[in-house]
């Protein structure tokens, strides 16, 4: 149901009207989360369908604040008062920096695949969005090996952590500044969709 904004293209646009694109794209990105909100609270999507969209609006909010932050706007508060933007829910979310079933879940294996969903969608969209260098990847990917180490109930010879421990040990020979280049991030993204995948096939057997 919720997929996300897409990113807005601004090859050859002028800087002024580039600037109301970027506006418009972190406003759509806020009303889409705050709706997402609603429709968790009123049962309309699953958990675990929510943990992913609500994992890749964060990504997409920081992406588009990025784009819009100035003097005039520091803040997304300051944003939501130049526009009249009315979305609590969706700003509770932003400042605890991460979906509410993360937070509220008391069960660890639950906790562990909210954790493991919500990883694997952020390092995804990362690599999307062109955030490629070693040192804004490599944290969220450790962090999805560790949560998976943790998850007793996956098999040791599971496909999906053996393609990120892959490709943790290929980012631990870079250094920090280092980007990964169009065929890796293509690459990863491929491993990291099928690891998603068979994890996901994994909950259903």
């Amino acid at each position: 149901m919720f997929h996300g904004i897409p990113a807005t293209p601004g090859v050859g646009a002028d800087p002024p009207l580039f600037r109301y694109d970027n506006m418009a794209e972190l406003f759509a990105v806020m009303k889409t989360m705050q709706a997402l909100e609603k429709a968790y609270i009123k049962d309309c999507v699953t958990p675990n369908e929510y943990t992913a969209a609500c994992s890749r609006l964060l990504v997409q909010y920081k992406a588009a604040f990025k784009q819009v932050q100035s003097l005039e706007i520091n803040s997304i508060d300051d944003f939501c008062r130049k526009f009249r933007l009315d979305c609590p829910l969706a700003m509770e979310r932003i400042k605890e920096d991460r979906p509410i079933t993360i937070k509220d879940d008391k069960g660890n294996l639950n906790r562990c695949i909210a954790d493991i969903v919500s990883l694997f969608i952020t390092v995804m969209d990362k690599l999307r969005l062109e955030i490629r260098a070693m040192d804004e990847i490599q944290p969220d990917l450790r962090e999805l090996m560790e949560t998976m180490n943790r998850m007793s109930h996956l098999p040791p010879d599971f496909e999906g952590r053996q393609k990120v421990s892959q490709w943790l040990q290929t980012l631990s020979g870079m250094s920090a500044s280092d980007e990964l280049d169009d065929s890796q991030v293509r690459q990863m993204l491929f491993d990291l969709e099928s690891a998603y995948n068979a994890f996901n096939r994994f909950l259903h057997s």
